[in-house]
């Protein structure tokens, strides 16, 4: 069954019953049957598991699950903006509940992509705008994960090219990187629509100042014509389903530590590009469909994770923001 997201059993299942957060961490992609589980036994509907029909509908749960699993495209790793060579873990083949999903996407080209006229190939071979911090943000993010929570997570990360078939819908949870210059075309914004709305999870990162803002929300425009984008709200489980996030602040990336944040090159102010901004558009249930890092590089918080150089607070925030996004993806 193409084009359906295995995660989302039930958008009404949080975490403000304190059974749930007991739990909280074992609710991932190969436990659909575990949600339906968690459900009835939250509304009291323990006696529900006895019964022939339910049992028959997680064998189906379950063969559905083997049949989108074999229907994921393989992994596929390509040279970087940053890293053009790397090793490839020795557990890279491990069949696993979570994985690390980097969006592929075209640069927005003269004027908008940083790297113009660098690294202007054909942006599906990888070396383009969207391997930025690539592979080794996402590889220090995933252990993060795997040390962290109880998710099964997969050491290597995959690249997901929206037009490719209906592979997308595969992945719970979906980054990008340099989201204030890309060139998001409208077939893959329609793509990216369909996706958010069956339940899926995009996680926007990097981009920083007025002018790569006014980028970001008209791609936005073209993904949700009808919604908003708002600031999260303090309260939300966002901040809380993991981690209590009430003290949060501007994450700049590795080369920006000393100024505190990036001044982008289109600036229009000397403090354009200062502050942190963390907002989201939601669907129609409140469920937050598009995390936005405005003003920060939680990418480089992961990337270098490792570098006594880089501070280690900024790491420190960034890894948990990350994981309270998975879990709430895979929750929400």
């Amino acid at each position: 069954m193409p084009g359906f997201v295995v995660r989302r059993a039930d958008h009404r299942i949080g975490t403000r019953d304190p059974r749930a957060r007991d739990v909280i961490e074992d609710l991932t992609m190969a436990n659909l049957a575990g949600l339906y589980i968690l459900r009835w036994y939250l509304r009291g509907e323990k006696a529900m598991l006895g019964s022939a029909k339910l049992v028959n509908g997680f064998v189906c749960v379950l063969g559905l699950l083997s049949t989108l699993e074999a229907f994921q495209k393989p992994f596929r790793q390509y040279h970087g903006v940053e890293y053009y060579e790397f090793e490839t873990p020795p557990d890279w083949q491990e069949k696993t509940e979570w994985a690390f999903a980097r969006l592929m996407f075209p640069g927005g080209g003269p004027g908008v992509d940083g790297y113009y006229p660098r690294f202007q190939g054909n942006w599906r071979e990888g070396s383009s705008l969207w391997t930025q911090d690539y592979p080794r943000a996402d590889r220090h993010f995933a252990q993060a994960v795997r040390r962290l929570t109880r998710i099964h997570a997969r050491s290597v990360e995959q690249p997901i090219d929206l037009e490719d078939g209906n592979d997308v819908y595969n992945w719970p949870w979906l980054y990008a990187v340099q989201v204030g210059e890309w060139g998001l075309t409208s077939a893959e914004a329609k793509i990216l629509r369909e996706y958010l709305l069956r339940g899926g999870f995009f996680m926007a990162d990097d981009f920083h100042g007025d002018f790569e803002w006014e980028v970001f929300k008209r791609s936005m425009q073209l993904v949700f014509p009808d919604r908003q984008i708002l600031d999260i709200p303090d309260k939300d489980a966002y901040f809380h389903v993991v981690y209590d996030l009430d003290d949060r602040y501007q994450i700049p990336g590795q080369a920006h530590v000393r100024l505190g944040f990036k001044q982008p090159i289109q600036a229009t102010s000397p403090t354009d590009g200062k502050g942190d901004h963390w907002r989201a558009i939601v669907d129609d249930h409140g469920r937050i469909m598009v995390a936005i890092s405005y003003n920060s590089d939680i990418g480089d918080s992961w990337e270098f994770a490792d570098d006594p150089a880089y501070p280690e607070k900024y790491s420190a925030l960034g890894i948990r923001v990350g994981v309270n996004g998975v879990v709430y993806a895979m929750t929400h």
